[in-house]
């Protein structure tokens, strides 16, 4: 994978949408290892449209954080396609909608990973988004593998993807975890396989399990996938991005961080977060 739509990516490991983690303080860092890319932490629709200074926080979007996903998570298909534009017209290079989030009021409020169970809905929510913005902004979609383990749940998730690609998504991510599974064992990264086979030669990113550079590259050699996006695994430790580069590129992983090194890092996302959020 070298590219999502018309994003350029010089390499194939993406900073996943953090709720409550991937600010522009930690986006920054993300970059400064390796990024090429990177997402917001998923907002509401709602939060979007909503006039406030929430809203305009979220619109503010700085000239050296690109490329950058704006990454929606929310219920009615109205309020999708206007909130896409309105991200889009802020500056986000790609409109991500959440089909993921396992966390139970979400679920409870028929967003995120509730819609893997709804595949009329969720394609009229992609419909809509791409409608509003994709004639200009690549849509990706974040998917789970299923609400659960059962034949239907891989039929729903099927529709989705294959509806998904048929309007027009250029990249589609799929975590290797059911909905119900939440982070509870381990991700199936055969079903990622699976996928990528059914899907050809459209994007697929890998996500679910990623610690560390071997797991990254690791996934993309055992099941095809184009690119992985790296969540949990880069929390505290944006080095993975320069060492999946290092991997991927067939060099030697550099060295673990020193200690001085460690507090650079801390110093570093400590200042962009006081410029950004006020001490």
């Amino acid at each position: 994978m070298r590219s999502i739509g018309d994003i350029k990516l010089d390499v194939p490991f993406v900073q996943a949408a953090l709720s409550g983690y991937s600010d522009l303080p930690m986006r920054r860092l993300a970059r400064r290892y390796g990024a090429p890319y990177a997402l917001n932490e998923v907002v509401l629709d709602k939060i979007v449209l909503q006039p406030g200074k929430k809203r305009r926080a979220l619109l503010d979007v700085t000239d050296d954080d690109h490329p950058v996903g704006g990454q929606l998570m929310g219920s009615d298909p109205d309020t999708f396609g206007p909130a896409a534009f309105e991200l889009a017209q802020a500056g986000y290079d790609v409109i991500d909608i959440n089909f993921g989030c396992p966390v139970k009021k979400v679920l409870g409020r028929c967003r995120g990973g509730f819609l893997v169970s709804q595949p009329g809905a969720a394609i009229d929510i992609i419909r809509r988004v791409h409608d509003a913005v994709g004639a200009t902004h690549p849509v990706t979609v974040k998917m789970r593998r299923g609400m659960d383990d059962s034949t239907q749940a891989e039929r729903d998730f099927f529709k989705i993807i294959d509806g998904a690609f048929s309007i027009g998504v250029k990249a589609v991510t799929v975590h290797g975890r059911t909905v119900q599974q939440r982070y509870v064992g381990p991700s199936h990264w055969p079903f990622l396989s699976k996928v990528k086979r059914h899907v050809g030669e459209q994007v697929v990113l890998g996500s679910g399990d990623l610690f560390s550079a071997q797991d990254c590259v690791r996934m993309m050699e055992e099941t095809g996938v184009d690119g992985v996006t790296i969540a949990r695994g880069c929390i505290g430790n944006p080095w993975i991005f320069s060492d999946c580069t290092a991997l991927w590129s067939g060099t030697s992983l550099p060295e673990p961080p020193s200690i001085v090194e460690q507090r650079d890092a801390i110093a570093y996302q400590w200042r962009q977060s006081l410029l950004v959020h006020g001490e």
